[in-house]
């Protein structure tokens, strides 16, 4: 098969599908027609001067040659500038003004019959020479529609070995540069070698590229997988769905670099899918439910969105509707705004934003038609006095688009609300899901959804408002398309000092919590989140975490250089982790936001304390390290999130993301696919998790295959070892017979000898080169597994083999300098090991404790363990989880028994008692403080009612003077009254407090408490509110 055969063959099928088909050599200037005044036109002239003719009649003739010289001379110097200008001129038709009746009109003039394919005219030209400035090239084939050279295709033989498509790519960005002018007008470009096609934009890389995999948008690969051009040409260039592909699926996106995008074949498809659905669900007796396109994260869902609300915007069945689109987060509002925002050349429209309730119905209360606004979900809720959110709209052509269709929001089930437990029944209100107000608000409105994940099987009301799938392209697809990479989950648990049935307290609803930010009652579940994360956040548990993963990430970057995200629990552990990783790398740490290798992104305001505001930047700087953050060249490579850029962000040099918080279902989903993105040699993305998040990854995973998505989301790193072991055995047996113990020292002499035995082989060279590539890939993606240090000499012994035999050739098939330096970096990377993060318990063989901790039996095993030093760990950190959980909202306390702890520990660490001793002291120390738990009921205290009696017997003259029963009285009058009179934001408003002092030394006068020690006691006690404060709001 050679490269004219192809090209034979792709002229066939061009043929069949309507095109005629020209020679190049006979339209020259010098040929049997001319068509041509020289070889450097690049557009036929006559044929667009006639179809301009034949599409206008109405325009006069003077008006027709003005709109054909604006396309022969577009006056931009910038291709790809130039480029954007011609799609407008080719969409939306070429501005002219004319004199008629003696009035001046303007008017467009059509270059393309958009309705009608056959209106205009299909030539398929081979052999096309043209000339630039300095040389003469001819591209293979060109297809002209109306004489404008809208798509080149470039061909290769599939044959020839090192004819692939990397060549023929390569071939285009030559003809970029010596022949521009035919670029101009370029929409698509397509190379192939015969059996691989991929198409992609004029701004796109070669991992831009993308196969078109379907003819009729239902079955992939219809004609086998050799067969890609076929399918190509027929899928995408027959006239009428190529119509359709350049008017709606092209963009071009500005934000501060011009790019020119082309959608996927699964995005084509899936817009027109949702437009026929929309259309059908929106006439009268029509469902209303538009459906659920489930495209997995990753894939371009925001361009689809866009492309979508362009093409329903156009459709004439629809009069010109009015979309609205949904999202359940700020952040979220505003990426997808963003991104709508870039691509006003093909909406036609500038979005806008609803700001505040009252502007969302504004907005949609007069409109009569058109229109694209963006609004959160949260915007929907009645005011606080209406029952039901008021009708804004009963047009039927409105489009309710939403992002991420599954989350409790979406519900339609009411719930009953109780403002306060102590108030009359009669003013709580039934709050009923945001399904419910989205529909009273637009009761004609048809919904589509667009989602990354798929829709629980338990969630009936994302069916109920939207309806089925109507488009899946799942991660199996989107992974062999080359859309998205693998990825792989890695365990690295830091361990937590509390046993695993509080775990379950912190159940499903607080999973919402963090989702959420524009509701207020979540502060009751709050508590809960709050008592997980005292333990997450324990100072020694983010030391280890942070050593861990300074390593961890280290140590990957060796392997393949790309930038990582942390996803931390609350915005203090992000602070305390961002301090601990700054600690150990002093260098990685810079005020500027423009500089400085790690940062944290979250929301933040500026009463925030002041821990956090250091790391709370204007929307301008999140701006700008967002884009610091997605440029591979930047030096900033660690973002350290809570839930900021979890979802719809995309940077594709991410390559492994550092899970510290629980998370599940489509959160998790989301998140983990911040690391899929396709990027130059990016094996796979990797997700280590710190808290144990692989039973939530199991059960997404259920859900993702029942929604027959396949492919799973993560791939084990010790699947990808198990090929390493396999192709290191194959590689060894390759070298069977030439001894390379000596690999360490052996120096160039040893690798010259083992190159040569290789050559020695049959085929030896391209053998142990494949193996020794896909060792490579394999040792990438588990470098950090301790298995895969043990072979990591060897493995870069293997690949300087590799390089030594390759390089000889290396113009026959160059490979890219980064998969050079991908092995030069494992030889050189005796990787760092990391520390350890470990279980203590599990290291000493213990069972884990009840954490009641007096349980006897523990406390017996504890005191005869063989590692004495391990058993004071081990009880210290008990003692200390259990003293920071306890009484964490008892400050008295948990002073009295911190300073305790810190000082036995102290004393030990100083070597200056005996390990046995300072296990007895733990011990007795536990008992205490078993006891002091208890002290409440034999005073007839609560837990708040306690905390206020030791903040008031801190001092020994109160205990003495007053006696329990007296104290108790005051700790229980204080307590009512300070709950009563707390309110939101009392900790920073002066005001407030001084009231609140007030009271407090009244209630202590009423009582003779010792007047000199009542300041003290007055201030301990404001403290201690302060902390319960949070727990009663």
């Amino acid at each position: 098969m050679t490269e004219d055969q192809l090209e034979q063959e792709t002229l066939g099928w061009l043929s069949e599908l309507g095109y005629v088909h020209l020679y190049g050599p006979e339209i020259a200037h010098d040929g049997d027609n001319p068509e041509r005044q020289s070889y450097r036109d690049v557009l036929l002239t006559m044929r667009l001067r006639t179809a301009i003719a034949r599409l206008n009649p109405q325009i006069p003739l003077s008006a027709r040659e003005d709109a054909l010289r604006q396309v022969l001379e577009l006056g931009v110097p910038v291709q790809l500038s130039a480029n954007r200008l011609f799609h407008r001129l080719l969409v939306g038709g070429v501005p002219v003004h004319y004199q008629k009746d003696g009035d001046t009109r303007g008017d467009f003039v059509r270059l393309i019959d958009w309705v009608d394919a056959r209106a205009n005219e299909w030539l398929a030209i081979n052999q096309f020479s043209i000339q630039g400035p300095k040389h003469t090239r001819r591209p293979d084939i060109i297809l002209f529609v109306n004489g404008l050279p809208l798509v080149l295709l470039e061909l290769k033989n599939s044959a020839d070995v090192h004819a692939d498509l990397g060549k023929a790519f390569n071939q285009l960005q030559t003809y970029k540069e010596q022949i521009p002018d035919v670029f101009h007008y370029n929409e698509i470009l397509v190379i192939s070698d015969g059996s691989e096609a991929r198409m992609g934009s004029l701004s796109a890389d070669i991992e831009r590229f993308a196969r078109w995999r379907t003819i009729d948008g239902v079955t992939v690969d219809p004609l086998g997988e050799f067969n890609e051009l076929e399918t190509l040409v027929r899928g995408v260039l027959q006239p009428a769905m190529l119509l359709d592909y350049l008017r709606y699926f092209v963009l071009f996106e500005d934000d501060g670099r011009l790019v020119k995008k082309i959608a996927g074949y699964h995005q084509f498809h899936a817009v027109r899918a949702a437009i026929q659905q929309v259309v059908s669900a929106s006439r009268p007796g029509g469902t209303h439910k538009g459906g659920v396109v489930w495209h997995t994260q990753g894939s371009g869902k925001s361009i689809t969105m866009t492309c979508f609300a362009a093409r329903v915007m156009q459709e004439a069945a629809m009069e010109n509707p009015t979309i609205v689109v949904i999202t359940d987060r700020n952040d979220l509002d505003g990426q997808l705004f963003g991104v709508f925002s870039l691509s006003q050349d093909l909406l036609r429209e500038q979005p806008v934003q609803a700001l505040s309730r009252g502007d969302l119905r504004e907005k949609l209360a007069n409109r009569p038609s058109g229109g694209i606004v963006f609004a959160t979900i949260q915007k929907f809720m009645p005011g606080e006095d209406e029952d039901s959110f008021p009708v804004l709209s009963t047009r039927s052509n409105i489009v309710v688009v939403a992002d991420e269709a599954h989350r409790t929001q979406y519900g339609f089930s009411a719930s009953l609300k109780v403002p306060d437990l102590k108030v009359a029944e009669a003013s709580a209100r039934y709050q009923v899901g945001y399904a419910q107000h989205l529909r009273d608000a637009l009761p004609n409105a048809t919904f589509v959804a667009f989602t990354g994940t798929p829709v629980s099987s338990e969630d009936r009301d994302t069916r109920a408002v939207f309806g089925d799938y109507i488009h899946v392209y799942d991660m199996q697809q989107a992974k062999e398309d080359g859309a998205t990479v693998a990825i792989y989950y890695e365990s690295r648990l830091a361990k937590l000092s509390l046993k695993d049935s509080e775990l379950a307290h912190i159940d499903d609803e607080v999973d919402e919590l963090a989702e959420d930010e524009e509701e207020d009652q979540q502060s009751r579940l709050k508590s809960r989140w709050a008592a997980l994360e005292k333990v997450v956040g324990a100072e020694p548990r983010i030391k280890s975490v942070a050593a861990d993963l300074v390593a961890h990430f280290e140590e990957r970057n060796q392997a393949q250089n790309g930038k990582a995200m942390v996803v931390a629990m609350s915005r203090e552990i992000c602070v305390h982790l961002y301090n601990e990783i700054i600690a150990l790398r002093p260098e990685w740490h810079d005020e500027d936001p423009e500089k400085g290798v790690v940062k944290i992104v979250m929301t933040g305001s500026a009463s925030d304390k002041a821990l956090l505001r250091p790391h709370i930047y204007p929307g301008q700087v999140k701006k700008r390290l967002e884009k610091r953050f997605k440029d591979p060249a930047n030096p900033l490579q660690l973002v350290i999130v809570r839930d900021m850029w979890l979802t719809g962000f995309d940077a594709p040099c991410v390559h492994t993301l550092y899970v510290d918080k629980p998370m599940k279902g489509h959160n998790l989903m989301q998140a983990i696919a911040r690391v899929n993105r396709v990027f130059k040699d990016k094996q796979g993305g990797l997700v280590v998790d710190y808290i144990g998040i692989a039973n939530e990854l199991k059960a997404a995973l259920k859900e993702y295959t029942a929604s027959k998505g396949r492919g799973r989301p993560t791939v084990d790193a010790h699947e990808a070892y198990a090929v390493l072991e396999e192709k290191l055995d194959v590689l060894r047996s390759l070298l069977y017979g030439f001894d390379y113990g000596g690999f360490l020292t052996g120096g160039h002499k040893l690798l010259a000898g083992a190159a040569n035995h290789v050559l020695g082989l049959e085929d030896g060279k391209k053998r142990f080169a494949d193996n020794t590539l896909a060792m490579s890939k394999a040792f990438t993606l588990c470098c950090t597994l301790d298995e895969a240090k043990v072979v990591r000499e060897e493995v870069a012994f293997l690949q300087a083999i590799k390089v030594l035999l390759t390089k000889r050739d290396i113009s026959a098939q160059k490979k890219t300098d980064e998969e050079r330096e991908l092995a030069i970096r494992q030889i050189i990377g005796n990787a760092v090991v990391s520390g350890e993060v470990v279980d203590v318990f599990e290291a000493v063989g213990l069972d884990k404790p009840n954490i009641g901790l007096l349980d006897d039996e523990f406390l017996a095993e504890v005191r005869n363990l063989p590692e004495k030093n391990l058993a004071v760990e081990l009880l210290e950190r008990l003692l200390e989880g259990e003293i920071k959980s306890k009484f964490a909202s008892n400050l008295a306390q948990e002073k009295k028994f911190s300073e305790l702890l810190d000082s036995v520990i102290k004393r030990y660490q100083n070597r200056s008692i005996e390990t046995a001793q300072v296990i007895e002291e733990l011990i007795e120390m536990a008992k205490k403080f078993a006891a002091a738990s208890k002290r409440g009921d034999a005073l007839g205290l609560n837990d708040d009612e306690l905390a206020f009696y030791d903040a008031l017997a801190n001092n020994e003259a109160s205990v003495r003077e007053l006696g329990d029963e007296v104290l108790a009285k005051i700790a229980h009058e204080l307590t009512d009254s300070l709950r009563q009179n707390v309110t939101v934001d009392w900790s920073n408003r002066d005001s407030v407090r001084a009231k609140l002092r007030l009271l407090v030394k009244r209630i202590l006068r009423k009582y003779k408490y010792p007047p000199d020690q009542q300041e003290e006691a007055a201030q301990l006690v404001l403290a201690q509110a302060e902390t319960l404060c949070e727990a009663w709001m």
